[in-house]
């Protein structure tokens, strides 16, 4: 979480205004109208503040302190600071928004982590999170990242609650780099 800190205002800057309608779409029609939503590891607050001016009721959890602080300033409500290994509620959701953020978790712990922000979930909840495509682990300009693929997908989830509906893969929507592939993914909590 140290370049997240250290790089708030310019994390934040670079990806606020990255326009997220064509996964919101696939994502939304999913949820039940004014549904729970928990945005895990909401960042810069976007994609919290998109799905409360849809109705919805979004609670956003980020482990950067600082870029938590952003979100709250952007979003007008708290941010819970804390991992996903860690992350407990009392709540129930139905949907788990992890758009780009779970591939920072070390794939040693990613099925905790999964299983983790599925327990909150409710029965037939869903679950969108996105990967870098591959099939590694690697250390860019200070971060991690775990990349996945279709298959360690399936692998990384097969302990859980989770099954896989829906797989896709698409650019970069920032601007320049559309280069840059990434497998999104609806999961379905099993009842």
């Amino acid at each position: 979480m140290n370049y997240y800190n250290e790089n708030a205002k310019e994390f934040f800057d670079g990806t606020i205004d990255v326009d997220m309608s064509t996964l919101y779409q696939k994502f939304v029609p999913l949820l039940p109208n004014k549904g729970h939503i928990l945005d895990a590891g909401c960042g810069s607050g976007r994609d919290t503040k998109a799905f409360i001016q849809k109705g919805f009721s979004v609670y956003g959890i980020d482990a950067s302190e600082d870029l938590s602080k952003l979100a709250e300033e952007l979003t007008g409500q708290r941010v819970e600071v804390t991992r996903f290994q860690d992350f407990q509620s009392d709540s129930l959701f139905d949907g788990v928004w992890a758009c780009a953020s779970l591939l920072h978790v070390p794939m040693s712990e990613l099925s905790l982590s999964f299983s983790n922000l599925a327990a909150p979930l409710k029965a037939n909840g869903i679950f969108y999170c996105s990967f870098k495509y591959g099939n590694d682990e690697v250390q860019r300009n200070g971060r991690n990242f775990t990349n996945l693929n279709e298959l360690l997908l399936e692998q990384v989830i097969s302990g859980s609650t989770l099954k896989v509906l829906k797989t896709w893969c698409t650019s970069d929507l920032r601007k320049g780099r559309e280069n840059e592939k990434w497998l999104n993914a609806i999961l379905v909590k099993e009842s």
